[in-house]
């Protein structure tokens, strides 16, 4: 495996547990069971220290076993688990990240002068002074922590299957040199069976162990082994064990006497006479029964051994083998409940995949336009069953790039956990909706306008206990994220049941800024709506969080150039919810194909309702269906298109956001796939089109922005 890749890996995957454990303190005290939440806490910082290790990132494994060895206090009871140990504890997973970013860098995972406060606050809860550990050094002083004569004797033995389990009891003995000194190691291998019956995916290896070292405790060789439970037997002598203690191993392992013997001998302890007296091999005629000094054990780190340091899969083997988090990995599930496979797939590979589809996508549509040219029926039949393989493969290369919104929506746990603290309100983040998928572009790309937003929901929206208690509520504010799909669109909802949004102060300032007439009476839509306008606040005072008048009109600016919208629905006293609606994807997109003047305009399909038939007088204006009267917009002049008339025309009604408009247009084409292209920097002024797609003739059509005609057909002004 390279080393290199496994570093990157590993920054992947600690990103990943780092939430994991994040997320598990942010839920302590909301009604899951205390004991399984610390548990994952511990199981990840654990994940972390052990896969350092095997990268010699002693920085990292140092702060990480100080974080582990409080959250063993918490579960022992012997710490107690108050808001100051969360806070703290959060802020010990917000440096290991730091850390880790440090090794992303190309560092080795410097404490930094932050780590030290942290790693001192640490070991006073443990009631231990802190390692020497320099704040900028990436090596750790051990020396004083070993003692010359403090040998703890480790007796190991793994069953057939630990290789099958993706684990490597070499990565096991390397990171138990880090507790101290391995001063002997005997390999035992009396239980090979001969060659003709060996099974070259079992294990049948034991090892006899000398590790010296004065504050190492037997929990700590444990937990070396601790996810090998299972799969491997555990015998433990203490520094202070007897001959007798020593004679009762041999009797419990009797295939390991031998070895027992040998590393007694090593230590220079006394061997029992019953031991003593086994006739042993010499190191010549038995190499495997010798023992290894502790300078001469080297680890290989290969893909097909995949070592690890605490019997996690190792960073290129866990990611073929299990999930990262997931039960395969860190619980050991049997391979018939861990069928569930996932592999990382790097974005850049994936998104030329989309492009390549995108381009198979424009070819097919070539080769349908000449069959239909050609007027050939057996490639008219080959075309349209290699059509419909296209689509399919669309499909699934735009499912591989469908990712969860809940795992954007919990990473607002603790922001809203810490601003709350900072603002001293009571705030509960409710989430619904996680199962939601959205294309990883855009759930890249909504973070940050949906960042702002619950930060304006935390500081403007939510009042203080004292004031909610006083108009009747409860002291704790309910902040919510929310997701469903809706007519080929995702809607993403930010909801708090605070003050709401204040009619006439936000009147008051519009008017005085300029942005509203005095005496015009606007609906609450419209007032509302001028919070989006540029540098506008009604905030009384600036704060860490908002207050500047500067956001929320960018926030509109970046939804916007996703081709989604955001309206906001407030009632003073009893909170505001701000709607985002944005297409489920970017790259592709299902489109109604027209004709206007001498021009192609491409319409995405999800916002389609219907066509109708009309003729050329009834265009224009008003246009009753059904009952129903429809504003009516026609496209040849609202973009200036010559040509000559059509003889008869149609109306395409669209619907976005729920505004409702009809689209007059000279033919319709039928749909397409269209891929989209971006336009120019030289036309990104250009309103009323978000881009462009290539048809199967060369030619290039328009794709529109359905959501801003609509607006300029509300407000009557031309593009």
């Amino acid at each position: 495996m390279n080393l290199d890749e496994g570093l990157q890996t590993f920054v992947a995957e600690a990103g990943e547990l780092l939430s994991e454990m994040e997320d598990s303190l942010l839920k302590l005290g909301q009604g899951t069971p205390p004991e399984l939440l610390i548990h994952a806490v511990f199981r990840a910082a654990h994940t972390i220290k052990g896969t350092a290790g095997l990268f010699s990132l002693e920085p990292v494994v140092v702060f990480t076993h100080a974080v582990e060895s409080v959250l063993d206090g918490v579960r022992d009871g012997s710490l107690l688990l108050d808001e100051r140990l969360i806070a703290l504890l959060l802020s010990c997973a917000d440096h290991i990240g730091a850390m880790v970013a440090d090794v992303a860098r190309g560092g080795q995972g410097d404490l930094g002068a932050a780590g030290m406060p942290l790693l001192e606050n640490l070991h006073r809860l443990l009631g231990r002074p802190a390692p020497a550990v320099a704040a900028g050094d990436a090596g750790v002083d051990t020396a004083a922590a070993v003692a010359a004569d403090a040998y703890w004797h480790v007796s190991t033995r793994f069953g057939e299957d630990a290789f099958r389990q993706g684990m490597d009891p070499v990565a096991f003995i390397s990171y138990l040199s880090r507790l101290g000194e391995i001063v002997a190691l005997v390999v035992v291998d009396e239980g090979l069976p001969p060659a003709a019956q060996l099974d070259a995916e079992s294990c049948y290896l034991g090892f006899e162990i000398a590790l010296r070292g004065s504050a190492i405790g037997q929990a700590d060789i444990e937990k070396v082994f601790e996810f090998a439970e299972g799969h491997c037997s555990l015998r433990i002598l203490p520094p202070d064990a007897s001959a007798f203690d020593c004679l009762r191993l041999a009797q419990e392992q009797p295939l390991h006497a031998r070895a027992i013997a040998d590393v007694l001998r090593a230590t220079g302890r006394t061997v029992p006479p019953a031991l003593a007296s086994t006739a042993l091999p010499s190191p010549a005629t038995s190499p495997s029964a010798a023992p290894v000094a502790a300078a001469n054990i080297t680890v290989p780190i290969t893909a097909g051994t995949a070592p690890t340091g605490d019997a996690e899969p190792a960073p290129a083997a866990r990611a073929i083998e299990a999930a990262p988090g997931s039960a395969a990995a860190l619980d050991k599930s049997p391979p018939d409940q861990a069928a569930a496979r996932t592999i990382r797939v790097d974005a850049d590979r994936l998104g030329h995949l989309i492009t390549l589809v995108g381009e198979l996508i424009i070819a097919s549509a070539r080769t349908a336009l000449a069959s239909t040219r050609l007027c050939d029926p057996e490639l008219r039949d080959s075309t349209e069953l290699l059509a419909s393989l296209v689509e399919e493969v669309r499909d699934s290369a735009l499912q591989l790039r469908m990712v969860r919104i809940g795992t954007t929506f919990r990473r607002f746990q603790r922001l809203v956990h810490d601003a709350a603290r900072e603002r001293n309100k009571e705030i509960r983040l409710q989430i619904s909706g996680e199962e939601v998928e959205l294309d990883k572009t855009l759930v890249e790309r909504i973070a940050d306008p949906l960042t702002h937003l619950v930060r304006n929901a935390i500081d403007h929206g939510i009042e203080p206990a004292s004031e909610r208690l006083a108009r009747g509520k409860p002291a704790a504010g309910t902040l919510t994220l929310s997701a469903h799909h809706d007519a080929g669109t995702i809607v993403i909802e930010v909801s708090d049941d605070g003050a709401g949004l204040a009619r006439e102060k936000i009147l008051e300032k519009a008017i005085a800024q300029g942005l509203a007439t005095p005496g015009v009476r606007l609906p609450d839509s419209e007032v509302h709506a001028l919070i989006f306008e540029p540098g506008f606040s009604t905030a009384s005072e600036i704060t860490s969080l908002s207050g500047r008048g500067v956001g929320m009109d960018v926030v509109k600016q970046n939804i916007e150039a996703l081709r989604g919208s955001i309206t906001i629905d407030s009632k003073e006293g009893e909170g505001t919810t701000i709607r985002v609606r944005l297409p489920l994807t970017l790259a592709i997109v299902d489109c109604l194909l027209v004709r206007v003047g001498g021009s192609s305009f491409a319409l995405p399909l999800s916002m389609v309702d219907e066509c109708v038939a009309i003729s050329p007088q009834e265009a224009g204006g008003l246009h009753q269906l059904r009952g129903e009267v429809l504003p009516v917009l026609v496209l040849r002049e609202l973009f200036h298109l010559s040509g000559p008339p059509p003889r008869r025309e149609s109306i395409v009604v669209v619907r976005h956001a729920g505004q409702k408009a009809g689209l007059v247009v000279d033919a319709l084409l039928g749909q397409i796939q269209a891929v989209m292209k971006p336009l120019s920097p030289l036309l990104a002024g250009v309103r009323c089109i978000s881009g462009s797609t290539i048809l199967g003739s060369g030619e290039v059509a328009l794709v529109l922005d359905l959501p801003t005609l609509l607006k300029q057909n509300k407000e009557t002004m031309p593009c």
